[in-house]
């Protein structure tokens, strides 16, 4: 089963986090790649967070994407905040916050920004362990 999509709107505040997060595992299992569940609520949840703890004031929402396609999952984060693209770093072991991209990073087999009018979207990539025709 390839080529499904799915997107909704959350608004810019810390309830949404979890909601994205619960989100993305209603989706997922729907699909039946609840084995990708964990890992992609996971990824929503730090690129939510991200959203709500960076981009408060520049938008009242940010939307989540998720699509299937040819044996990988690609979650997407968009926000309207254009000031500051986000870039993986090694926080210092005294610093409570900055670990988000790390973990990310950890979890997927590839992810990126790219740029938007106005904003970025954050996009990962996973492989759903089957490649479709």
């Amino acid at each position: 089963m390839s080529g499904r999509t799915d997107s909704k709107r959350f608004r810019v505040r810390r309830d949404s986090i979890p909601a994205a997060r619960r989100h993305v595992r209603t989706v997922l299992v729907g699909w039946k790649l609840g084995g990708l569940a964990d890992d992609a609520s996971l990824i929503a949840s730090e690129l939510a967070t991200n959203v709500v703890t960076h981009a408060h004031g520049t938008g009242d929402y940010f939307e989540l994407g998720l699509r299937r396609r040819n044996g990988v999952l690609i979650l997407e984060v968009a926000d309207s905040y254009q000031w500051l693209m986000p870039e993986l770093r090694k926080p210092t072991d005294d610093e409570t916050c900055g670990r988000g991209l790390l973990i990310v990073d950890a979890l997927a087999e590839r992810w990126g920004v790219r740029p938007r009018n106005p904003g970025k979207t954050v996009w990962v990539q996973l492989a759903t362990g089957a490649r479709s025709l």
